[in-house]
């Protein structure tokens, strides 16, 4: 067996990380981080959104199935309007809550509003298919009239 007090210093190995390497590391960890996380945040609020596109189109077409067969909107005779019916009339979908604003004989308006991590967010569509954004977090964008905001930035 061999002593490796007998050997000189520059045959034994270095062992482990020094100082600069893991600082580097860390910085380069560091940065893809920064980059990351908020990307992944915008993605994970995007992929919530679809939620109120669903539940929205879901409501839309009960709400045209009923006049189809009632030729209104509204309540006639014993049938209930999806909007007026306690059952139906407001439904959750993921975070969004779909709810009517509007229901009469020739027209209605649904709403979905955000709640948790999607609040904020309130989209809206009638019986002609126009779809509006009316509300939507700092940093999102603006408003809309003519369209569902559901990507962080998108203009109108």
């Amino acid at each position: 067996m061999q002593n490796t007090a007998m050997f000189p210093q520059r045959f034994q190995h270095a062992r482990g990380f020094t100082l600069i390497e893991v600082m580097i590391t860390v910085a380069i960890i560091g940065i893809l981080a920064a980059v990351a996380i908020p990307q992944y945040t915008s993605y994970v609020t995007r992929s919530r959104l679809t939620d109120a596109s669903t539940g929205l189109a879901t409501m839309r077409a009960q709400m045209e199935r009923y006049f189809q067969d009632n030729r209104t909107y509204a309540n006639s005779g014993t049938f209930v309007s999806p909007c007026n019916n306690s059952n139906v009339a407001s439904r959750t979908f993921g975070n969004f809550v779909i709810g009517c604003t509007t229901a009469n004989a020739t027209e209605f308006t649904l709403e979905a509003v955000g709640s948790g991590p999607v609040s904020g967010f309130k989209y809206t569509i009638n019986q002609q298919d126009l779809r509006a954004t009316t509300a939507v977090p700092t940093g999102w964008g603006s408003n809309c009239s003519g369209k569902w905001i559901m990507k962080k930035g998108e203009s109108c």
